[in-house]
């Protein structure tokens, strides 16, 4: 029996195993990302120049380092979910909750890559190059991880 969403000639629990698949092949991609952007922001503090951070910067580097760890959580929760409820015939409510848990957790990814650019360049260069890379890398998060897909999903239900 053909999936009407897919096009494809699957059963629900095919459909299913594959949109898992699918997710966690997904999440392969993002964790690696935000274990080197954690791991960069726990040695900050052990640096010699951290003691020269303003107060502002102060701030922006718990913001950070608050982001990467809530998305760290996200993007590795649903690994525990399916671990916890392994075998319990909860495949469809597994892929819908860990679906949300990674777009939001791309989410806080997104923010916390963001910061760093912001924390980086507040702590090297004057503000406009502060700005304008801050802004830059802010614009390419919102572009290339919701409005392209957003758009292209949209476009298509349309069709």
């Amino acid at each position: 029996m053909a999936d009407p969403g897919s096009g494809r000639e699957e059963s629900e629990t095919e459909r299913l195993d594959r949109n898992l698949n699918e997710l966690l092949q997904e999440l392969r991609v993002a964790l690696p990302g935000v274990q080197v952007l954690f791991a960069f922001l726990l040695t900050i503090p052990f640096a010699q120049r951290f003691a020269e951070l303003t107060t502002a910067q102060e701030r922006i580097y718990l913001g950070v380092l608050l982001s990467t760890t809530i998305s760290a959580a996200l993007l590795i929760a649903p690994s525990a979910y399916h671990r916890i409820n392994f075998r319990k015939q909860q495949k469809g409510k597994l892929v819908f909750v860990s679906n949300t848990l990674a777009i939001v957790g791309l989410g806080f990814l997104a923010l916390a890559m963001t910061g760093v650019v912001l924390l980086v360049t507040d702590f090297l260069f004057a503000t406009p190059v502060t700005v304008a890379c801050t802004a830059l890398s802010a614009l390419m998060f919102i572009l290339f991880w919701y409005a392209l897909p957003l758009r292209s999903r949209l476009s298509f239900d349309d069709g």
